[in-house]
């Protein structure tokens, strides 16, 4: 029998590093900029968290040693600090030096695992473990923390009340990049120099500085997407090469959501539940049946582009200018 109390909170904790992905993503690309390195981004925002968390159990000792405020705050900091940088050399080289913004990308996810992998692995010799993990497990209990009255809410509460902080964080802050986007100045401003920025330049707006915080501020919401995914739905565990494809998959999530981040919180929650269904929907032993559920999220995404790129009204393409380097000069 499918289980449906079961399926829902592992739903959600599958879908919240795409959340964090694509709402990251959505706003750098409404500024013009194509970053497709937010599968790196998200490994940088990852282990510097793991680093963060790392030195700190270390120096307390123990778990009663830590204090609880600290315990979050310093992987939280320091994930967004490493993410932040990482949005910066993306700008720096695509907005200032006006590099190719899809090689920027690509060797920015190559840079992002090879960073991950590489800390990761040293973490693992200064532990001595017997296996190649990092397990944080009291910074991981912090992180995981749920509502206190969620328990004793039976079945209504293991649904909506049994996750982190991170995970209604991450619904927030959709739900309020959309209503910037939409219902701000700032959002408007925004949107103009997505769609064309020499137009916007001509109006008074400051294209670099509009880029710059757009993609800094999407690479640290994408890294949050990485902590969130080690130190709760992984429980604390970090392993080389463990995200697998979720970064590509939160990218393909903005052109599902037609770059809407209100819509990316259910869209989320959709590819979530695909992407684990084949562990609820009894198959037998017969494996191939099995891969098959597992291709879900991919075959969703080859429609929803192929219904997208039909689609002529113009609010459900992308910015005109995404991809494109601005040169003022030629304004």
């Amino acid at each position: 029998m499918f289980d449906i109390v079961a399926f829902i909170p592992r739903m959600v904790a599958q879908s919240i590093p795409l959340m964090f992905g694509s709402t990251g993503e959505t706003i750098t690309q409404k500024s013009g900029n194509l970053n497709l390195g937010i599968p790196g981004v998200m490994y940088v925002g990852a282990i510097s968290g793991v680093i963060g968390a790392f030195l700190y159990e270390r120096a307390c000792g123990s778990a009663d040693a830590m204090n609880g405020a600290l315990t979050i705050l310093i992987p939280l900091c320091a994930c967004l600090l490493g993410s932040l940088l990482m949005g910066l050399l993306y700008c720096v080289l695509t907005v200032t030096l006006r590099a190719n913004q899809n090689v920027t990308g690509l060797a920015m996810t190559t840079f992002g695992v090879g960073f991950g992998n590489f800390f990761g692995g040293s973490l693992i010799k200064l532990t001595g473990a017997d296996v190649p993990s990092i397990a944080l497990s009291a910074t991981s209990n912090a992180f995981r923390t749920s509502l206190p009255f969620g328990q004793s809410l039976g079945a209504f509460g293991k649904i909506f009340f049994s996750y982190g902080f991170l995970a209604y964080f991450a619904i927030i802050v959709s739900l309020a990049a959309a209503y910037v986007l939409r219902r701000t100045r700032v959002g408007l401003h925004l949107r103009a120099v997505g769609e064309s920025p020499a137009t916007a330049d001509a109006a008074g707006i400051n294209i670099t500085k509009y880029k710059y915080f757009a993609t800094c501020l999407g690479c640290m919401i994408a890294g949050l997407g990485g902590l969130y995914y080690v130190m709760d739905y992984a429980n604390g565990v970090w392993s080389n090469d463990a995200f697998g494809d979720r970064g590509w998959l939160a990218i393909a999530l903005v052109i599902f959501t037609i770059w809407r981040p209100d819509i990316g919180v259910l869209s989320s929650f959709l590819f979530g539940g695909l992407y684990i269904l084949y562990l609820y929907i009894p198959t037998g032993m017969n494996l191939a049946v099995k891969e098959l559920y597992k291709m879900l999220p991919y075959i969703v995404t080859i429609i929803v582009l192929i219904i997208t790129s039909m689609r002529n009204k113009r609010e459900n393409q992308p910015p005109a200018s995404l991809g494109q380097s601005y040169f003022r000069e030629e304004r």
